[in-house]
């Protein structure tokens, strides 16, 4: 997919063909999608090369709002695959967005389980069906305050690990100003705000596939946040701070190397 084609692949219209077994309603409304991004913001997309066309993959990226999985969800779509993002499993019995969840099949992530396996089989089952699964392993929005990804959970490790399925990172910036906060508000949808979303290399999980220690868990987290945040710092054209803002502690902590 060359460097044009990339830079106008947002204009164009969705040509990916649906995946087996989905009806019409995620089209539909990766299509709605489509039209109120154009509308209300300028995209700006790379090309998108390290997408596999087929296959079980794993999607990670950044969260700085409510807006990210409708902009990266479409990037990716547009792109060539349909993502199936986990979310709380009590969405799925919300009216209105538990519906589309379903009809989407999207991926509930049932947190109340004993085992963290339990909590993650719906999602090892869809990279097993060769799904693009997508995550945000900082569980949530970041509460950094300077919007920089946040400390990690080991989820997204857990499956990396466990199904040697290739681990793509991308990165978002722009969807804050369209809907800033932590909490859901009416979106600021003028003037036209710039959003740009890019994506790296696989992450190199290799020498760590198979084991299901502490040490490799956490050595796969901070080489996925790390990809992540290396896109973001080309997003915004700055370093990273020094620490990664912990949530728990509710402040800045040095890095784990």
């Amino acid at each position: 997919m060359g460097k044009a084609l990339a830079k106008n692949r947002s204009q164009m219209p969705l040509r990916t063909p649906s995946a087996p077994g989905d009806g019409p309603v995620y089209r539909r409304l990766a299509k709605g999608a489509g039209v109120v991004l154009r509308a209300v913001s300028r995209e700006v997309w790379d090309d998108a090369d390290q997408l596999p066309a087929t296959g079980g993959m794993i999607l990670v990226s950044n969260h700085v709002s409510y807006a990210d999985v409708l902009a990266v969800g479409r990037y990716v779509i547009w792109s060539g695959r349909w993502p199936r993002y986990l979310g709380k499993a009590e969405l799925w019995s919300t009216p209105v967005v538990g519906w589309f969840a379903r009809k989407c099949g999207q991926i509930p992530v049932l947190r109340n389980s004993m085992q963290a396996r339990d909590a993650l089989a719906p999602a090892l089952a869809a990279l097993e069906r060769g799904e693009c699964v997508g995550i945000y392993p900082e569980g949530g929005r970041t509460r950094d305050p300077d919007l920089w990804p946040q400390m990690a959970r080991t989820g997204v490790a857990r499956l990396a690990l466990a199904t040697g399925v290739p681990v793509i990172p991308t990165a978002n910036w722009g969807t804050h100003q369209i809907m800033p906060g932590r909490k859901l508000t009416w979106p600021r949808l003028f003037p036209r705000k710039r959003v740009e979303v890019m994506m790296g290399d696989p992450v190199d999980l290799d020498d760590l596939h198979g084991r299901t220690d502490v040490e490799a868990m956490r050595l796969a987290t901070g080489r996925i946040m790390d990809a992540v945040t290396a896109l973001v710092e080309q997003l915004r054209g700055e370093e990273r701070p020094e620490g990664i803002w912990d949530p728990r502690a509710g402040e800045r902590v040095p890095r784990r190397t």
